[in-house]
């Protein structure tokens, strides 16, 4: 099965290509912005600790960016998925370009993306992408995390973040916070796959989406195939960015609550249900028709 079709996004898709108002952000490695598959997209940069631009296609933080980069604003045409090139996208890098490598999940400490997120934020983002994971935790560190994520309740921004590839019970300091959506990477029969974190959290507020072979813009021209949570976490944060295109005058709760709810009932799983963007568009349309 195709994964757009998964999580049934195709008759999204058809019906828009996004709204440039939508702002994404990207809080990620650098983007190769000259890629023939993004050139003319609404992308705009957020500057770092580094540049936005890459300086090294081959490192792991390009290539990281590049492929979530183009699973969002891709050239419908492309070997991406490209699910909203009609939005803006801000590239917020936070990953340095020293190494080298193929790492699916490139980390930050809380403080570096808790400043990302606050120039997100101030940037403008409707709804913030981390395919990432936490590194150096500190109880100074977390407790910043923590107001950065208080912050994003207070300006109705929504937060969709990585569950993490240990293939652990439990959660992190990102995905304990109850406003982030945590997504879980299933393969094309909606199965977790093997290496995704699960929880109790995660799977009471969480969702799962497409992780496992998904191919996307490397860094280098060619097409990529990369799996992992943080490769799912974009088929989500699109999606929001969809529904919020077609549905502007939404609130960040309604919205949240259509996507994360609009699927199946929940129960005590530590498992989420499958992203389901075509309920969550039927739950809108019909707030929508009846003014509530």
């Amino acid at each position: 099965m195709d994964p757009l079709d998964l999580v049934k996004l195709t008759s999204l898709m058809e019906r828009t290509s996004g709204s440039s108002d939508v702002k994404i952000g990207l809080i990620d490695g650098p983007v190769v912005t000259g890629h023939p598959d993004l050139a003319g997209g609404y992308l705009s940069e957020i500057p770092g600790r580094s540049g936005a631009t890459c300086t090294k296609t081959d490192s792991t933080a390009c290539v990281h960016g590049t492929f979530i980069a183009g699973i969002f604003c891709a050239k419908r045409n492309s070997s991406a998925p490209a699910i909203c090139p009609g939005c803006t996208l801000l590239v917020r890098p936070i990953f340095s370009e020293k190494s080298a490598g193929r790492e699916q999940m490139p980390s930050a400490t809380p403080q570096e993306l808790a400043a990302a997120i606050i120039d997100c934020i101030d940037a403008g983002a409707r709804i913030i992408n981390l395919s990432l994971a936490l590194a150096q935790p500190s109880t100074k560190g977390e407790h910043a995390l923590d107001e950065a994520l208080d912050h994003s309740v207070r300006r109705g921004v929504i937060v969709a973040a990585a569950a993490g590839n240990q293939g652990t019970l439990g959660s992190s300091a990102i995905t304990r916070h109850p406003w982030v959506i945590p997504v879980v990477g299933c393969d094309l029969r909606g199965r977790p796959i093997t290496e995704s974190n699960l929880g109790s959290s995660i799977g009471r507020r969480g969702l799962s989406a497409p992780g496992d072979e998904i191919t996307s813009l490397g860094a280098e021209g060619q097409a990529l195939t990369l799996g992992g949570t943080s490769v799912a976490v974009p088929f989500v944060t699109a999606a929001i960015a969809l529904l919020w295109s077609e549905f502007p005058a939404a609130s960040a709760a309604q919205i949240k609550l259509a996507i994360v709810q609009a699927s199946t009932p929940r129960r005590a799983a530590v498992v989420p249900p499958l992203l389901d963007a075509e309920a969550a568009y039927r739950t809108l349309a019909r707030a929508n028709a009846t003014g509530e």
